[in-house]
Order: structure tokens, then C-alpha cells, then sequence
């Protein structure tokens, strides 16, 4: 199952109603659902704030639900 799909049926959401909450119309978000749109930043984010999750958790770069605490997030970058 996509994760996105995941996401929204353990909240016993529809795909309008979190289309609606971030701003992109059903369509849309059920192309991004299925996996016939690719999802660009702007949306990934919002998706990742609305369930509370991590962007790695929706691409699929970590099994992690749950975002970390930002305690535990280094902040620091080093080119």
C-alpha cells in the first residue's frame, strides 16, 4: 500500500478532505496518491506537516513514521 494511502486511511480521512487541508484540489492529490504525479516540494512539506511525519517517511527513505525530535536534529551543516 502507498504510504500516502497509509497515512490518510489510518486517520479515516478522504482524499478531498486532506486535499483541502493543504491547499491542492482531489484530483491532484489522488494522481500523487496512486503515484501518476510526482510530488514536488511545496506539496511533499505540507504533506509531511499535515500527518506529522518526515519527507524521508514519504519518499520512502526510512521506515521511521515519526519525525524526529528537534532535539535530536543536527541543524549544524558542514559543506
Amino acid at each position: 500500500m502507498n504510504r500516502l494511502k497509509e497515512l490518510r486511511e489510518d486517520r479515516d480521512l478522504s482524499q478531498t478532505e486532506v486535499a483541502k487541508a493543504i491547499g491542492i484540489s482531489q484530483r491532484v492529490y489522488s494522481n500523487l496518491e496512486t503515484g501518476f504525479s510526482t510530488l514536488h516540494e511545496d506539496v511533499l512539506v505540507s504533506l509531511a506537516m499535515f500527518y506529522n511525519t518526515s519527507i524521508d517517511y514519504l519518499l520512502y527513505r526510512t521506515d521511521e513514521r515519526n519525525p524526529l525530535p528537534k532535539s535530536k536534529v543536527d541543524t549544524t551543516y558542514n559543506n
